[in-house]
């Protein structure tokens, strides 16, 4: 029993030295990095977002020491330079005492289109009448972002401010912080993907315009390059598209299924009346809906609809589309 008792207070000794020395050490790390924590994050989404930037060498110690201090609702919400060679100590406590950054963050989100971005840029301090006008014209920024080109004259930038999360602060205008988003999209449309795009005869825009449509149809990737096949298919028999979410980028509502009253819109926007590709991008398409452009799955379906539950069912034809509609559109 004795032994047994020594075995528990060697063992409570490594892991309580291990703790502390986890707790105090620093990240040697020689990068400061930005990190967010944004308004209602609990704990341990925290804690899941600083191990995958690699700001913390431990989750359990992190969230085992808040817990101790009875801290886990006292993280401030906020932008905060981190330094690489904090420890969990020192970073618990700088959550505790709030962000001294003066930076704040702008979250654009897959699938919006410039009025819902300009929204989300009003919530920073920007204004919204201000970015859409700034937005507007695709030549006003086509010399400096080649990508730009083989886009109408008459374009805005709809569909090429990248969705992701961006910091700016007091000295950012809003020509930088559009800048930023140009240059986020030129980063991510890489070499490889514009050789691609060169060498299955496809301009930019035309990718990003069915990509944008993509985007708006169905959220899962897998999904995504299933339709992907489905709209070039389409496109290829001079089929109308038929997506809803054209029809409510012309009427601006949220509704998943447009009214009979909204598919008889007249606007080249109405893939119902009008075949091929609308007149250009309907939001912002993340990276993997331009991937699902260039490299969709094949497949035999020309037709698919949405659940309420959002599960995507395909069908060969028009009958067995019609029979799909009955059955999962009650």
């Amino acid at each position: 029993m004795i032994k047994i008792i020594k075995i528990f207070f060697v063992l409570a000794f490594i892991v309580g030295f291990w703790f502390l020395f986890t707790l105090t050490s620093s990240n040697d790390s020689e990068e400061a990095k930005t990190f967010v924590i944004k308004s209602g994050q609990g704990v341990n989404e925290i804690s899941n977002n600083l191990d995958e930037a690699d700001i913390i060498k431990s989750k359990f110690v992190f969230e085992t020491w808040l817990w101790l201090k009875k801290s886990e609702d006292k993280m401030q919400a906020g932008v905060y330079d981190v330094p690489g060679d904090i420890s969990i100590r020192r970073l618990a406590n700088m959550f505790m005492i709030g962000s001294e950054s003066s930076q704040q963050a702008i979250t654009l989100l897959e699938g919006w289109s410039r009025p819902f971005m300009a929204e989300a840029v009003a919530k920073a301090g920007y204004s919204e009448e201000e970015f859409l006008e700034i937005t507007s014209k695709k030549s006003d920024w086509q010399s400096n972002y080649d990508f730009l080109e083989d886009a109408p004259d008459n374009a805005s930038l709809e569909g090429y401010i990248f969705p992701d999360t961006y910091f700016v602060d007091d000295s950012t205008t809003l020509e930088i912080f559009v800048g930023k988003c140009l240059n986020n999209f030129d980063k991510k449309l890489t070499d490889e993907l514009r050789q691609e795009i060169e060498k299955q005869g496809k301009s930019i825009f035309e990718v990003v315009t069915l990509a944008s449509i993509i985007e708006r149809e169905v959220p899962v990737s897998t999904d995504k390059k299933m339709i992907a096949d489905v709209f070039l298919k389409r496109i290829d028999a001079g089929i109308g598209l038929q997506s809803d979410a054209t029809i409510n980028f012309i009427t601006g509502k949220k509704d998943p299924t447009p009214s009979l009253d909204d598919l008889q819109v007249d606007s080249p926007y109405n893939t119902y009346k009008y075949r091929g590709l609308p007149p250009g991008p309907i939001a912002s398409p993340g990276i993997d809906s331009i991937e699902a452009v260039l490299y969709p799955t094949s497949n035999d379906y020309y037709y698919f609809l949405t659940t309420p539950e959002g599960d995507v069912i395909y069908s060969v034809d028009h009958d067995e589309h019609v029979a799909n509609k009955q059955k999962y559109l009650k």
